[in-house]
Parts: C-alpha cells; structure tokens; sequence
C-alpha cells in the first residue's frame, strides 16, 4: 500500500524540480538575479524540508548539501557560475532518480552522489569562486528595517513606509510627489501627510519641507526594489522600512491590530499613556488626541494601516478559499468518460423525443442537451493545460546536447500559454524531443561554420504555438542549413522510392524522410543518423489525428508544422452511411462533397480517379475496404479530405451531416485493425466506426506498389 502522504511529497518534488530546472536555466542568462537565487534556495529548502518530514532522509540530506552553497549565493559569499550550474543541473537529475526509485539511481553512498556531495562542500568551505559581499545601501540615513534575510520576493507583503524629507529637500529640485506615484506603480499604495509640523503663516519658509508621509504599500516586489525608488534623496530623508503583514499563506487566522497596538509600533505614543487612556470609556484615538497625547493626523494615520491590513487580511483569506485542489488524473479521466457516456445518452433522448412527438418530452431533451453541452465543454476544459510546460523542458536538451556537439544555440518560445488537452500535451513530447535533436544535428551549423557563411555566430531554434479553429499550430523553427533536396532526391532513388527522371515537389520529396530507416547522415553520432525516428514521429502524431508538414530553404532554415486537435476525447465529424452501417470521418480532415454519377465513372475508364473542377482526385471506395456488401445508389458521394496536402476522396453511399462525437475505443481485441480509429454511439444507440483516413490511404498505397 503506497503511503499517500508520500505520493503527495513525490507529486509536489516533480513539479519543484521542473521549476527548479526553468530557474537554473534563466539564472545562468542573469546571474545577478536575486530573486532567481531565492527562487532555487527555496526550492532545495522545501524539497529538504517535506523529504525530511515523510521519510524521503537520503534527499533531505543530499538536498541539504545543495541548500547550503545557495544560502551562501544569497549572501553573495559565492558567485553563479557556469560550473555552478552544472552541478546543480545534475543534482536536480540524481533528486528525480531517488524519486523515481530508478535501478539508474544512485544510493546515498554511491559513487556518482558523494562525488556531487563532495563538490557541493568544496564550494559550500570556500574552495569554490569567492566573491565579496555588496552592501548597496550603507548610508546611515536608512533606518535599519524589521525584516529577515528569508522574505523573499514571490508573495504580498507589506510594508509601512516611513519618510521624512529634511526640511531644505527642495533646493535640490526633488519632487516628492513624483516618488509617491512611483510607489504607487509597485503595488497597493496608501499615503497619510503628517502635518503637525507646518508652523503658522508667519513663521513658514515657502522653500522649506514641513510635511512627512506615512505610507502603506502592498507589493510583491523585494525591499531593494523599493529602497530603489528612494535612491537618490536617500542622503536628505529619514527613512524607515517596516514589514507589518508578511503575506503568508496558510498562517494562523489573527485578530486585526487594535489603534492603539499600531500607534506604539510605530513610536507615537507609549505604552504609559496607551494604558492611562484606556481606562476612559471613549474611542482610543478620541481620548488620545483630546488628551494630547497625539496628533489627529497621526490617528488617521494609524487608522488608514490598520483598514489597509483588514483589506489585505481579507484578500488573503479569499485566496487561500479560491486555491485550486490536486486530482489525481486517473479521476479526471473517469469522469470525462462519465460525461461521454451522458452525451450518449442525451443523444438518445433526443431522438426519443422525435420520434414520439412529444412536445413536453422534446422541451426536456432540450433543456438536457443545453446542461449536457455545458458540462461536456467544462469538463474538457479541466483538461486543458498551457503547452508552456512542456516548452520549458526543451530549454535544458538544447542546452546540453549544443554543449556536447561544440555548437551554440538559443531556443525562443511563442505562445506558451496555449492551452491543449494533457492527453495530447503527454504524447507530443517525444515526437518534439526528436524533432528539436535533429534540429541542433542535422540543421544548425558549428559556430566557424556559421560566421563563415555570413549567419550570426549562434543558431536559433523557435518554437511556437497557436490556435487554429478546433486545432493547435506548431512550429518547430530553425535558421540552420536546411534539407539537402538532392541528397534527399538521390536516397529516395536508391531505396527504390521513386524512379529517376521524375519530376517531383519539394513537399514530395522532403516527404521521403518519414520513410522507415531513410537517412542522408554519413555517419552515425550517438545523437542520430541510423535512420530511425522520423517515422516513428508522424506516426505518433498521426495516432493523435494530427499532421505533419515541412518546409526548407537551403542554406535558409526548415520550419516543421504539426496540426493537433484541441482534444481526443471529442472530435467534430462528418457522418456518412454505406448500406445499413454508419462512419464518421473527421471533419478537420474534410473540404468538400461532390456527386459520384455512372457518368463519372465511365469518364474515369476504370481508374478511380473524379475531375473535380479541373484537377484530377484519386479516391477510395470505402465499401471496397471494409467488405460491405449490398446494392450500390446510382448517384454516390466523394468525401474530399486534406491530408497532408495532399487530396483524396472517399466514396460513400450518402453523406447525412455533420456530427460531434464522443470517441470510445474499440477494446484489445481490436486493437490491431486498420483504418478504424475508435467507434461512437449514436442517438438511436446504433455503433458508427471512426475512420482512420491516414491509414487507409497507406494500406490502398501499399496495395498499389505491392
């Protein structure tokens, strides 16, 4: 029995690991970056903390190590570097084999991890690159501030701002209210002018400064950001930083700070005559300023803090009611199947209601199928999450394998927030992996190479996603050398793939490539050139109902397209009917329908090609392929599909119309039958096969150059 406290831990340790390896990849870009260096310390630190607590001691412990040298980087003891890095990339890997509890992975005494211990204790003792620590602000104007090294940026917290302007502050030309507006821009800002001190008419000195402000700002950015502002009259002001609410999530629930808690926090009044007061039965910020003990200014002051955190308090209490749940996925998967079967059945209702004629019945099965559809789509859409996760993990192969093949190379992303369903998201990573290992072998050229031919010393990969109707456009792009169309051309000869002399497209010939064991490589590396995998990559895509294109420029780039459907659990099609059976041929993949007519065929003299407006269009007869008996109509229909850019027909008896359909599988027994993809229930509880038009038109080619 798996303990789930465990399986929690092992869940939330993937999800840091993947962040932690984003955070590694842009501190090595701006090693400067404090908030990346507490980003990755509280990572290790967390991962430390929860293995420690159920059980996981052999992490916690090598996670430590880790810990350690990065308490130090905050410090600025140790500086980032590239060997920094490195190491911190491979104990991330040796972390996710201890989770995985891989054969591959190492015991805490192995070799491989007390050689990373090792390292990480030689940098954490000093022998490492030592740098000096920076101390930005060291004016003594600053009052030291009541917050700890461990606030880091990444939540709200907020502060009270105290600023006091030395009195001849406008003789330098400074505008305060310009600093107030820019505080304004780092988050939820609340300023109080203190005005007790502005003398009579008589005594003023119009070019003096007798005002202060006591300002509430809440904001996710660091105090170095906010002291930033203040930078430059930081020598003609007193200023205090205080954290008064740390924005913490979680923390015990506390009453909000009482007037006159706030008003001795901050040095208004004492304690003495706090408590003299309160022995009077009025309003706490009444009696003190009748007393004169304070200011008005200064209890409104007090007061504006005091609902600024009831106002914060609040805010975060809807947060943590409003946070999202972890679930597991095999749940979600039921009940996307659940509200399949419940699209099934409404269907039925439906066609019930036609059928009888019922109007009270067909006002239920309308109001069913408005509910139904509602549910359907938010149900799909829980499955739906932002391709940028997989994108982030592409950064770290490009990293390594360009290192390794001596070339240097920068992957950019587009539209990573483009939404796919997981169940596509979790099938496309491979075929991508080894789109984007071609791209940094076979495409992008060494950086001697490179500046030789006029190009930028460092290749670009680019990778990019969009939406496109009910399917997700992506592009795999790079500026390297681009696709040898001869070299190409004279393999596909030699294979025996086509015939010397033919005249052929670019997309026909660039299409050789996804041919099993075809490879123009001269020699094989441990990254490719055995002519495996093209293949197996529009395969896979095809097995997801998507498609796969290339275009290349020699000497320019190639871009590889791959269309994907938003989901596999619902697809949009195009019911036809062959006798007494009913098909669905999936709508992305259709253009258009014409009429078959004996006419027609007789034009054709056998072959089974349609002139459709001009242009010559091979089809397949689907009662041909699926042994479907009966009489055939005099006028028959051609389905017209887009595949690949390539146009082909499929010819049924009747076309009836467009249909949405939840897809079921066909179960092991038919797992290895060609040409059907899945199977649907219609409204009159009939079976509709799914039709596997991809796969279809290769066993027909098979057949023909057999």
């Amino acid at each position: 029995m798996i303990d789930p406290h465990a399986a929690a831990f092992k869940e939330e340790a993937y999800e840091l690991l993947a962040e932690l390896e984003i955070s590694l990849l842009e501190l090595e870009e701006r090693p400067d970056n404090n908030d990346l260096i507490g980003k990755v310390f509280r990572t290790m630190h967390t991962i430390k903390g929860s293995g420690a607590m159920f059980g996981f001691d052999d992490i916690a412990a090598f996670t430590h190590e880790i810990e350690t040298v990065y308490d130090k980087v905050r410090d600025g003891i140790i500086s980032v570097s590239n060997e920094l890095i490195n190491l911190t990339l491979q104990a991330k890997d040796q972390i996710k084999l201890m989770l995985d509890d891989s054969p591959q992975g190492e015991d805490p005494q192995g070799p491989i991890l007390q050689k990373t211990i090792s390292a990480f204790k030689k940098l954490a003792s000093g022998d490492g690159t030592i740098t000096t620590p920076q101390t930005p602000y060291s004016s003594s104007k600053w009052a030291s501030p009541s917050f700890t090294q461990e606030l880091q940026p990444g939540g709200d917290i907020t502060y009270r701002i105290r600023l006091k302007p030395a009195a001849d502050i406008f003789m330098t030309g400074t505008n305060l209210l310009l600093l107030l507006d820019e505080l304004r821009c780092l988050g939820d800002c609340v300023a109080t002018a203190q005005t007790d001190a502005i003398p009579p008419l008589e005594d003023m000195n119009p070019e003096f400064c007798y005002t202060c402000w006591d300002i509430i700002l809440t904001t996710d950015k660091g105090v170095d950001i906010i002291k930033d502002v203040f930078i430059f009259v930081a020598d003609n002001c007193e200023i205090k930083i205080d954290v008064i609410d740390a924005g913490v999530l979680g923390e015990p629930e506390e009453d909000y700070k009482k007037l006159g808690r706030i008003l001795t926090e901050r040095g208004d009044i004492t304690e003495e005559s706090l408590n003299s007061a309160l022995n009077e039965k009025k309003y706490i910020g009444e009696m003190l300023v009748e007393k004169g003990l304070v200011t008005p200014d200064k209890v409104q002051s007090a007061l504006m803090e005091q609902q600024q955190l009831r106002k914060i308090k609040e805010k975060t209490q809807t947060k943590e009611e409003a946070s999202s749940i972890r679930v597991p996925a095999s749940k979600l998967d039921t009940l996307v199947n659940l509200v399949g079967e419940m699209v099934t059945v409404q269907a039925r209702l439906t066609q019930a209601a036609l059928t009888f004629a019922s109007v009270e019945l067909a006002s239920i099965a309308e109001e069913v199928e408005r509910l139904t559809a509602e549910l359907r789509d938010n149900t799909l859409n829980i499955r739906m999450l932002p391709i940028g996760t997989t994108f982030g993990r592409f950064k770290r192969l490009v990293r390594d394998l360009s290192q390794d093949l001596g070339k240097e190379i920068e992957l950019t992303t587009e539209g990573a927030d483009t939404e796919l369903d997981k169940t596509v998201i979790e099938k496309l990573n491979d075929p991508l992996v080894h789109l984007i290992r071609n791209s940094i072998d076979h495409g992008i050229e060494s950086p001697d190479v490179r500046v030789a031919s006029g190009k930028p010393r460092t290749g670009t990969i680019r990778l990019s996603a969009l939406h496109s109707g009910a399917h997700v456009i992506i592009e795999i792009k790079d500026d390297g050398k681009g696709l040898d169309r001869e070299a190409i051309l004279a393999k596909a000869v030699g294979k025996g793939l086509t015939h010397p002399g033919v005249e052929l497209a670019d997309k026909e010939i660039f299409g050789f490539i996804f041919q099993p064991g075809f490879s123009t490589a001269k020699e094989v590396t441990n990254v490719s050139g055995r002519g495996v995998g093209m293949d197996v990559v529009k395969r896979a895509i095809e097995t997801l109902r998507g498609s796969i294109d290339i275009q290349s420029e020699k000497d320019k780039g190639t871009t590889i397209f791959i269309k994907l459907p938003l989901t596999l659990a619902i697809v949009e099609g195009l019911l036809v009917e062959m006798g007494d059976d009913h098909f669905v041929i999936p709508l992305y993949l259709v253009e258009e329908c014409v009429e078959l007519t004996r006419e027609d065929l007789l034009n054709a003299h056998g072959r089974d090609i349609a002139y459709i407006r001009g242009e010559m269009v091979p089809y397949v007869r689907l009662r041909k392929e699926f042994n479907i008996n009966g009489d055939v109509p005099l006028i028959e229909q051609i389905v017209v599909t887009g595949i690949n850019g390539d146009r082909v027909g499929f010819v049924v008896d009747k076309v009836i119309g467009e249909y949405q359909t939840v897809i079921k599988n066909l179960g092991g027994l038919y797992k290895d039958v060609e040409g059907i993809s899945g199977a649907t229930v219609l409204g009159d509880g009939t079976v509709a096969l799914i039709v596997d038009a991809p796969q279809l038109i290769k066993n027909v080619e098979k057949q023909l150059y057999s």
